[in-house]
């Protein structure tokens, strides 16, 4: 695998700290054993035969099944696991993650949260990459499983005395055009954004805290979900928007486990509690 991962017999020699007189042995014995061809040499550089792409593609899964297995084995021997990572799209109600994670502490103390508060894509690269146990994300990445965990609202929504309540009637969409759309930018490497293009201005977030601040100084316009945005509209600090169309949007929640194969006990607990605790409590749209 590091002749193809490094580009070539060469290369692969510098990477194992071997001669290259060695890697091209072990490969042609590798070929040997096997009895197919598996590399093809084209210019200086090792490529896959189509026999070798399906073997190699092979390795590579069974190698890494190999290491979740070790490292599921780490985790079982150790009991509990030491520390749980958890990615978490900010549009699940803090709250309601505080209380999941302080009901998980009084049963286990001693076990420390990394949590990362993610946008987007952001969610599924913490999954793809195994920098998390546990997520809750709004799209399920590929090749894993995902429970629908909650169904959430979204309103658009300004402050009281934003321009577009001044018009005195229902909003088209043309007419939030020309105003400043607030927006929380994708945390994860593509750096989308939830937003909607058809306004001429944008600001983006990175934090809902601030983007709702800065809309209940009326800075702008924002969709939010109806749960995150609650106080501020019981308050009047932000007003729903009176749109003739589109004026809700609804957006799913799954929980998806990294590995749920090899999940650890602290890890199948903490999901256990956050699918009790919502059940438990009625969230804006959520699905019975």
């Amino acid at each position: 695998m590091t002749v193809v991962d490094a580009g070539g017999y060469a290369q692969a020699a510098i990477a194992l700290h071997k001669s290259q007189s060695a890697v091209t042995y072990a490969v042609k014995k590798l070929e040997a054993l096997l009895g197919v061809q598996v590399f093809k040499v084209v210019g200086r550089r090792a490529h896959l035969t189509s026999t070798g792409e399906v073997l190699y593609r092979r390795a590579k899964a069974l190698l890494e099944e190999a290491g979740a297995l070790e490292g599921a084995a780490a985790v079982l021997a150790a009991g509990w696991e030491a520390e749980l990572r958890l990615a978490v799209e900010i549009i699940f109600p803090t709250w309601l993650l505080l209380e999941c994670l302080a009901r998980f502490a009084l049963e286990r103390p001693q076990t420390r949260i990394e949590l990362y508060e993610t946008v987007l894509s952001g969610t599924e690269e913490a999954l793809v990459q195994r920098k998390v146990n546990l997520a809750i994300c709004s799209q399920v990445p590929a090749g894993f499983g995902g429970d629908l965990l909650m169904r959430l609202r979204f309103v658009a929504a300004a402050h009281p005395e934003h321009p577009l309540f001044k018009l005195g009637r229902e909003l088209r969409l043309q007419d939030l055009r020309k105003h400043r759309h607030l927006v929380i930018r994708d945390s994860g490497s593509q750096r989308n954004s939830m937003t909607w293009l058809g306004a001429e201005q944008r600001w983006a977030f990175s934090n809902k805290a601030t983007s709702i601040h800065a809309a209940v100084m009326g800075l702008g316009f924002a969709w939010y979900a109806e749960e995150t945005i609650r106080g501020e509209l019981d308050s009047g600090l932000l007003k729903a928007l009176p749109l003739r169309e589109g004026s809700e949007r609804f957006g799913d929640l799954y929980l998806v486990h990294a590995d749920r194969d090899y999940a650890g006990p602290g890890a199948l607990r903490l999901a256990e509690i956050i699918r009790e605790r919502v059940a438990r409590h009625p969230v804006s749209g959520r699905l019975d």
